[in-house]
């Protein structure tokens, strides 16, 4: 079996995962919002936001350190040992950097619930944490139906807990406690389905540390640098305004959270791909490749403006209940970054793959700086919609930057035959997302048999214009046989 049509095969299957995954997350997000309520919301989003800024600086791009360093690696115990390394310094990162979190934490001026629960909830980050290293080989073995399938399981485990919650009446403590709980099984099933490959656990080697902190200080500072323009914007919205506002925007931020799990996972499958092809000199296999990607990406992330504009009000009060209904208008707004993410994803990984992370360094800190400054122009003033508008402009940023890296380190300019051809498929699919009576946007199975239509109708359109051709439907259609290990010799 080739290995586009692997890599198509593994693609599908995840992207299955990835729909249970996201019907199972949106449906979770719904429980929690109408549980907790607006201002319960809100503290629930300072917490998991405040430890997830802890948790990214220990991130060190792990993930993307792993698939760097196992991809041209065919010997499976120096595989493994690598592995090893990578889990015993995630882990000691992640544990370091979490024991901060107390102390900054005495020093902000949130109530006593929200710093009880910053306690309780700081474990749950240690287990993505380390699923992170097993993600990295999975990735690499273009096993990654497997990750989806972990996936699947902790949702479904987050969910029963929640409902334990609910009908236990335990509050905001107990829908932490769910979150955790849901972590620890997410490592697990991680765990468990990667045994085929390796059976990771600590090691200790003092070159491979080094080689470790060498490849990945500078996905380090970058992630640093991205931390401030990502999530700092529910901080500041949090010490400025009331937790009311910080559960709109973090219930319209949830579902930008959700969408955007598509390009990374995407991107992680294609990485190894492109990290092999260049290293191998074959360039022309590296661009074609990622060209094949941005399009994908821009198949996906075209509709999604345009539907976004239409039906994220709607999608809003169906998600997150009718208490939450403000959150549409940040969601239309946020989408555009949502776009720009989908786009950007492709080339950052790409400036991966090209080895010339650090040359992103400046970029990241320009963009940062200035996202910083905004915040504290704009939030005051506007609010959450200023919170949207700085984060459209980040994202858009660093896509930019990252083309521009891509092209001149890779000399890969996209061609956006493509995209135009999205474009007139989305206006397409905008028009029959009015024609439809506006009172199915009231209820659920109006709007999710509007969705579907209108994906349907989508799909179709960019068919019969030529954007996706019977040939590429016809390789995605084939089914992979064994799961041989990613060999860069096959190109």
């Amino acid at each position: 079996m080739s290995l586009s049509r692997k890599i198509a095969h593994n693609t599908i299957i995840q992207m299955v995962g990835k729909i249970f995954s996201t019907v199972l997350g949106l449906f979770s997000l719904a429980l929690i919002t109408r549980y907790l309520g607006q201002s319960g919301f809100g503290e629930y989003t300072t917490i998991i936001t405040f430890l997830t800024i802890f948790a990214v600086m220990a991130d060190f791009g792990l993930t993307l350190v792993t698939v760097q360093m196992i991809s041209g690696v065919d010997d499976k115990i120096r595989e493994t040992k690598i592995l090893n390394n990578l889990f015993s310094f995630r882990l000691l990162s992640i544990i370091a950097f979490l024991a901060l979190s107390p102390l900054v934490l005495f020093f902000m001026p949130y109530s006593a619930a929200i710093k009880t629960g910053v306690l309780i909830t700081a474990a749950y980050f240690i287990f993505p944490a380390l699923s992170q290293v097993i993600i990295g080989l999975l990735q690499k073995r273009l096993s990654m139906d497997r990750a989806a399938l972990a996936e699947v399981l902790s949702r479904l485990v987050l969910i029963v807990g929640i409902l334990i919650v609910w009908f236990g009446n335990l509050g905001l403590t107990g829908i932490l406690l769910a979150t955790v709980i849901s972590g620890a099984s997410s490592f697990i099933f991680h765990y468990l389905f990667a045994l085929k490959f390796a059976a990771i656990k600590c090691g200790w080697d003092t070159s491979l540390f080094k080689e470790i902190f060498r490849r990945s200080w500078p996905l380090a500072i970058t992630i640093i640098l991205n931390l401030i323009y990502l999530r700092t914007d529910i901080i500041f919205l949090s010490l400025f305004k009331g937790t009311s506002e910080v559960g709109l925007y973090g219930a319209a931020y949830k579902v930008v959270d959700v969408l955007t799990t598509l390009p990374f996972m995407f991107a992680g499958l294609i990485l190894p791909i492109l990290t092999a092809s260049w290293l191998a000199k074959k360039t022309d296999y590296f661009k074609t490749v990622l060209q094949k990607s941005f399009d994908f990406m821009a198949i996906l992330a075209i509709p999604l403006i345009v539907g976004g504009q239409l039906l994220s009000g709607p999608v809003m009060t169906a998600v997150a209940g009718q208490e939450f209904s403000q959150a549409g208008a940040i969601l239309k707004l946020l989408i555009i970054a949502v776009a720009a993410i989908f786009l950007g994803t492709m080339f950052s990984h790409a400036v991966i793959a090209l080895d010339k992370q650090k040359k992103l360094i400046g970029f990241y800190a320009f963009t940062s700086i200035s996202s910083l400054i905004a915040y504290f122009i704009l939030i005051p003033r506007f609010s959450y919609f200023g919170a949207a508008a700085v984060t459209i402009y980040s994202e858009v940023m660093i896509a930019i930057f990252s083309a521009y890296c891509v092209f001149k380190y890779g000399r890969f300019i996209p061609k956006f035959q493509t995209v135009f051809k999205a474009i007139a498929a989305s206006a397409m699919m905008g028009l029959a997302i009015v024609l439809f009576p506006k009172s199915w946007q009231a209820n659920v199975w109006g709007l999710i048999t509007i969705i579907i239509s209108a994906s349907a109708f989508y799909g179709l359109s960019l068919f019969l214009i030529g954007g996706i051709k019977l040939s590429d439907l016809k390789a995605m259609s084939k089914k992979s046989t064994g799961a041989e290990p990613f060999n860069p010799s096959n190109l």
